[in-house]
């Protein structure tokens, strides 16, 4: 790292008040300075990432301020999106998948532990480093797909949001009545609102998806089989249940993660006090260890929130007859005549919190790709007056993903090409992203170990598979 040049590591001025011909003598990371001064004493994550030594001085609710990043990270997997396609899985194959919930925790841990330590050892986002080490056209490819693909995600999400607001009122308020004031929250909260506070206000939405475990006690689902159905792999070998196992991964393992993970650790970093790259640059041991934590923990409650869904979903649907849910919003409704209004709500207002979690951090990891990709200034920590082309380009993700709701296009279909473009990027970014981590000259001691090249080169190689099946799946078997 030492050997880079000085002008690879300073941003770009920011291209909209170069237009406006404002001033910018100040560099990006005197403006996060002012912005973040005086917020060391108001708790995670102005104070930076605590460690489990501080956690244990504070007792036994310490270790809450471990969790951070890789908490909001597993729990913004469990989106509408997700949410929707944990359901039709589900209902069309009943308790057949739940071993995925299992097969794809030590996966996702690993995948999001290494995009964490890059981003502690490195000083810079997920972005930066790969633009540094390999050809700007491979990464500008990925990082133009992942754009693509967050603001299709975004628009789906919005309108899961909207009908969630719609079927908990009866009816009384029109699904598009509400799609544009859920995005005009979501633009206030990250324009307006501190990082500390975003954070503070993701944190406390991660608890919502407990409604969704919640449901899975009140449904009642037969033990014996849930249990076998956890420890024993089930597999068919027809195109649904391929199909059905390709978007489980495709769902579970998205690039937005890596980014969104990667970038949440050097804000962390900022807001610890260290806002130059050189300060940032090297990852302490008692660092990676809460990063480490904090990530297992993430993730586990991801996919214990995943296999909720699928049991709710095969105990009430399946077992009902109900196999052909086509997203969130149905499972939802379909919950009322046969689980009760209590689990029907639940499930409702999981669906329009976790949309208002997610979309956050799906137009966010966007913004930091791109800008990253492009050598430009921004961070979330920065107001909107200092950097607006970061903030436009966070902007136009939700605003695009507003319009998607009124161009009458099916959000099934919208889904399955979000899902078809995570599929085909996943793979080959991660095999950039764990040649990252093996490079000595980038990850000095910080270079994977043995258990990390394993787990992530096997997750790099079942999401080029998962790519390729996409594929034949879907333009071969017919």
């Amino acid at each position: 790292m030492a050997d880079l040049k000085d002008k690879n590591r300073r941003p770009l001025p920011d291209p909209l008040l170069d237009v406006v011909k404002v001033e910018q003598a100040r560099s990006s990371d005197e403006i996060i300075k002012e912005d973040t001064s005086g917020m060391a004493n108001t708790g995670s994550p102005p104070a930076g990432r605590t460690t489990l030594e501080e956690a244990r001085r504070r007792g036994p609710l310490g270790f809450l301020s471990v969790l951070g990043p890789g908490l909001i990270t597993g729990a913004s997997d469990d989106d509408p999106s997700g949410i929707g396609t944990y359901s039709q899985v589900g209902s069309q194959f009943g308790y057949g998948l739940l071993w995925t919930a299992l097969f794809t925790f030590p996966l996702m841990a690993a995948v999001q532990e290494l995009c964490a330590r890059i981003a502690l050892q490195t000083g810079v986002g997920l972005g930066v480093s790969l633009r540094r080490k390999f050809p700007r056209p491979l990464v500008g490819v990925c990082v133009l797909a992942l754009f693509i693909a967050n603001t299709i995600n975004i628009g789906a999400d919005l309108g899961a949001i909207a009908a969630g607001g719609s079927i908990l009122t009866r009816g009384w308020l029109q699904q598009s009545w509400l799609v544009i004031p859920a995005g005009l929250v979501i633009l206030g909260l990250m324009f307006f609102a501190t990082y500390a506070t975003i954070f503070k206000i993701f944190k406390w939405l991660t608890l919502v998806l407990f409604a969704y475990v919640i449901t899975g006690f009140i449904v009642h689902p037969p033990l014996r089989e849930v249990v076998v159905a956890t420890l024993i792999p089930h597999l068919e070998f027809n195109k649904d249940f391929v199909t059905a196992l390709v978007a489980v991964l495709g769902t579970t393992i998205s690039p937005y993660l890596f980014f969104w993970q990667a970038s949440s650790e050097v804000e962390e970093k900022r807001a610890a006090g260290k806002v130059t790259e050189s300060q940032r640059r090297g990852a302490e041991d008692r660092e990676l260890k809460a990063a480490r934590t904090d990530i297992l923990i993430g993730m586990l409650f991801s996919n214990v929130v995943m296999y909720f869904i699928i049991m709710v979903s095969a105990a009430v649907l399946h077992a009902h007859g109900k196999t052909n849910i086509q997203s969130a919003t149905e499972a939802a409704s379909a919950l009322v005549p046969i689980a009760g209004p209590f689990a029907f709500v639940l499930f409702a207002v999981g669906l329009i919190v976790t949309g208002l979690l997610a979309i956050p951090i799906l137009s966010g990891s966007a913004a930091y790709a791109l800008k990253e990709f492009l050598n430009l200034p921004g961070t979330l920590a920065a107001k909107p007056r200092y950097r607006p082309t970061f903030y436009a380009i966070l902007g136009l993700a939700v605003v695009a993903g507003i319009g998607m709701n009124f161009l009458h296009i099916d959000p099934i279909k919208a889904l399955l090409y979000s899902a078809a473009i995570n599929g085909l990027v996943a793979g080959p970014l991660l095999v950039l992203i764990v040649l990252l981590g093996s490079d000595r000259k980038y990850m000095e001691s910080r270079v994977s170990g043995v258990l990390s090249k394993s787990l992530t080169w096997l997750t790099a190689a079942l999401m080029l598979l998962a790519g390729a099946a996409l594929i034949v799946t879907s333009y071969v078997i017919h």
